[in-house]
Parts: structure tokens; sequence; C-alpha cells
């Protein structure tokens, strides 16, 4: 199968960063070629599907490197809280009530809402409870991503159903490695999820890392992300969270820690000196008030960093996380060059790449690359004029999922001419909206009707 995307404004995210005026040449789920545009330069044969993109932007598709896709369903019953409350008075005891139907309707969800606004990978941390079902909609709907159960053996304030024995929680990770690592021709993979430190005991913590070792998988896990986070891990175990990381083998270029917002100077030179990549997740922080990675600084520092949505923060547009990546570095430093555009989309696709360790394969179009893209119209109202504007800095600030036409993963269109090709829209919004409703009652909270103060 052969698709050319014809005449557009390509940011290919090279290694001179070079953005052409020129036609993509895709066949299977390679790209073959990227050339300059000019007039009857190609002539596809008649195999090749034609894709008139002329004056839109392609660029590569988006990388969320950390995600919960099984909160989707509560975005909006979680907010106005600080980290630990969030998660102890709604987000555990939400996850804790989800049977398989109830996930996948909020992985589904998550889906739908990424692909519509220009994501093709993700790093999901899953959950603790019927992960298969979250691989089950990655298969279906064409996403791209590394999946795994979320890991979870001790804490007083988690939910029964989400604490597990440590020897149950390893062998249902393996069962999942198993079944699913290099799923979809190597769409989907697996990486070992220990939650964080305070909801992990060292011999849940020791087995995860000596399984991923062994498997060649990542290892995904929070740290840093709150000052009561910070105090906690301090009195259990004596030491700051990335430094005690380092020192039980959670350090090094297959590791991805969500956050790493409160580091002491030793702590980000352990980052930047062991390649753990660092993935930033600004909408999430600043929403909880947990404070604002020092990004750029660990970037001139030699960090990898990449983008991550994380969990139910109210939307999933990988655009406004870019924006919000630059402009929060901007205002953290008080200088407006802390992170130039370029900078921020770089965290979200060729950043995100390296975190997946597809770095290869993802976060450029170049020739021999996985095709994986997003098209663009930016004849909007707000990307508009045009003129004389740089195309980069017209993605990273006024871009929106409203701009995203064509979204394609492995030569595949997921979403074309604004429409989903792999999903039912209002099959699962409807879906959506049934699966809350059960969740919310078997997690024994109020109702819907309860959160309005005016009955309608």
């Amino acid at each position: 199968m052969k698709t050319l995307l014809a005449g557009g404004i390509v940011v290919t995210m090279d290694r001179d960063r070079r953005v052409l005026c020129a036609d993509i040449l895709v066949e299977d789920d390679r790209i073959v070629s990227v050339l300059p545009h000019e007039k009857d330069a190609l002539r596809p044969d008649e195999d090749t599907e034609v894709v008139d993109v002329s004056g839109m932007t392609v660029i590569p598709g988006l990388v969320q490197a950390h995600m919960h896709v099984t909160q989707a369903l509560f975005r909006g019953l979680c907010d106005d809280l600080a980290l630990m409350e969030w998660l102890r008075e709604r987000t555990w005891p939400l996850e804790a009530a989800h049977d398989a139907a109830s996930n996948a309707a909020s992985a589904r969800l998550a889906a739908m809402e990424l692909i519509r606004s220009g994501t093709t990978s993700l790093i999901d941390m899953g959950t603790t409870l019927h992960e298969d079902a979250i691989f089950d909609v990655m298969a279906e709907t064409g996403l791209r991503g590394l999946f795994g159960k979320c890991m979870m053996d001790m804490g007083d304030d988690l939910p029964a159903l989400m604490r597990e024995d440590a020897e149950a929680c390893l062998r249902e990770t393996e069962r999942l490695m198993n079944r699913w690592h290099m799923a979809e021709h190597g769409r989907l993979r697996y990486a070992v999820a220990p939650r964080f430190v305070p909801s992990c005991s060292e011999r849940l913590l020791f087995a995860a890392r000596d399984l991923a070792r062994q498997n060649g998988l990542r290892l995904h896990t929070h740290a840093s992300e709150n000052l009561g986070e910070i105090a906690l891990v301090e009195q259990l175990c004596h030491e700051r969270n990335v430094r005690y990381l380092e020192r039980i083998g959670y350090a090094g270029e297959d590791v991805l820690l969500a956050h790493c917002i409160w580091l002491s100077d030793e702590e980000k030179r352990i980052l930047a000196e062991t390649g753990t990549h660092v993935v930033h997740c600004p909408s999430s922080n600043t929403k909880l008030a947990s404070g604002i990675a020092p990004v750029a600084e660990l970037k001139v520092m030699g960090a990898n960093v990449a983008l991550g949505l994380d969990g139910a923060h109210n939307h999933m547009d990988g655009f406004a996380e870019i924006r919000m990546a630059s402009i929060l570095q901007k205002a953290l430093t008080h200088d407006p060059k802390a992170m130039p555009a370029m900078q921020a989309l770089e965290l979200a696709t060729l950043g995100g790449a390296a975190a997946m360790g597809q770095e290869d394969d993802l976060g450029c179009l170049e020739a021999g690359r996985k095709a994986d893209l997003v098209v663009l119209d930016m004849d909007m109202p707000h990307t508009l004029p045009a003129f004389g504007r740089d195309p980069v800095q017209r993605v990273v600030y006024q871009a929106t999922r409203e701009n995203v036409v064509h979204t394609m993963v492995d030569g595949r269109f997921l979403y074309k001419d604004r429409k989903f090709l792999t999903l039912d829209p209002k099959k699962t919004l409807a879906e959506a909206e049934r699966a809350c409703s059960e969740v919310m009652k078997r997690a024994q909270l109020p109702p819907l009707s309860a959160f309005f103060s005016a009955g309608c």
C-alpha cells in the first residue's frame, strides 16, 4: 500500500530541523521519501493513494510519554485537589471500581481524543486490574505505545482491590508481558510499571527492576512530583526520591521518571549523567499545584525530556501541552528564550521517541522512519494570519486539536478528513457515559447529578 501526501509544509524534525515544502511518499508502514515539492516531481503509480495536503503543515506524530488512560472517565470528578488528596479521595477509589468493560470504555475514550489531537504514540501507566482491556482497545484503534500493569503492594490509603500481594502482582505482570510485548507487529510493547516508591515494597521494586532488565523492557514510574510525596519517601527510605531510585537501580536509559519537579542539584546531575528519561507533565503539575519541573535547566545539563498528559486532568490535547511546556519555562526562569518553540516541539516528538526507546523509528519525518504523522490545517481563525510567520512557532503557540485533519500511524490513517476510521465516535461517547455512571456507583461516590447545584 502506498500513499503520497502532496504539497505540504513539512516540519521534518530531522538533524538539521529542516522545514520543507515537500511531498511525502509512504509505503506500507514506512516513509519512502520526503522530496521538495515541484510540479510533476513525483509521478505516483495507479496503486498510490494521493492525498492533497497543499498549504497544510505536516509534523511527526506527537508522543505522550506518561499517561493514565484508565482515568479518562474521571475527568471533572477530581478537580481542585492536591496530589495525595486527589489520589486517596477520588482517583484510587475510582480506579478500584473499574471492571474490564469500564476500563475498555475509558481507554477507548482516551484513544478517540488522542487520535483527534495528533497523538500517535503513548506510554501508559495502566492500572492494577483489567490491563488486557487497555491492550485490546489500543490494538483495535491503531495507536502505538508502551503499556504496563500498574504495580502496588503497600499503602494504608489504597483500596483493598488495588493493593496486591507482590508475588501475584509479578505473576500477572509476567503474563501480560508474554501476551502483549511486541504485539501488532511491534506496535504494542510492554513497560514494567511500579506506581511510585510509597506504594511499592522494596521486594516489589527489586523484582520489577529485574524483570524489566532481564527482558529488555522500559521501567516506568513516578518520582518527585509533590512536596508531600518527597517527605513521605524521605520518611520511608531516609533519602531523597531520585537519589534512592538511583541506588536501587532505577536510573539509566531504560528508565522513565514522570514529573521530577522537586529535585536537588545532586538529583538533577544523576538524571543527566545516567541518561534517565524525565517526563514533564505541565498541565497536570500546575493543576494539582505540585510545581513546575526545571525542564530548561535539565535540558542544558544534557537530560532527555519528553512530554506527558498524565491522568484525569480535563483534556488530552497534546498541542495544549506543548504550548504549556514552553510558556511555563519562560515564567519559571523569567527568560522568554528559556524554551523556544523548536525545543518545545522536540519534547513532544524526538524526546518522546527516545523515551520509548524508538528514536530510530519515531519523532522525525525522513526516509526509513515509521510513517507516524499528523496533518494540520492552519487556515483557521486562531492560527491566522500566516504571512511571515515561522511554521514551528505557529504549531507550538497557536495550534490546537481543531487544526488536525489527518492522523496516521504505521502508514495507516486512523483519522482522515476529520473522520475516525478505527472507532465509532457516537458509540464511544455513549459507552463512556454509561461506564462512568457504573464506576461511580461501584465506588459509592455521589451520582453525577449531585455535582450540579441546579438539577437539569
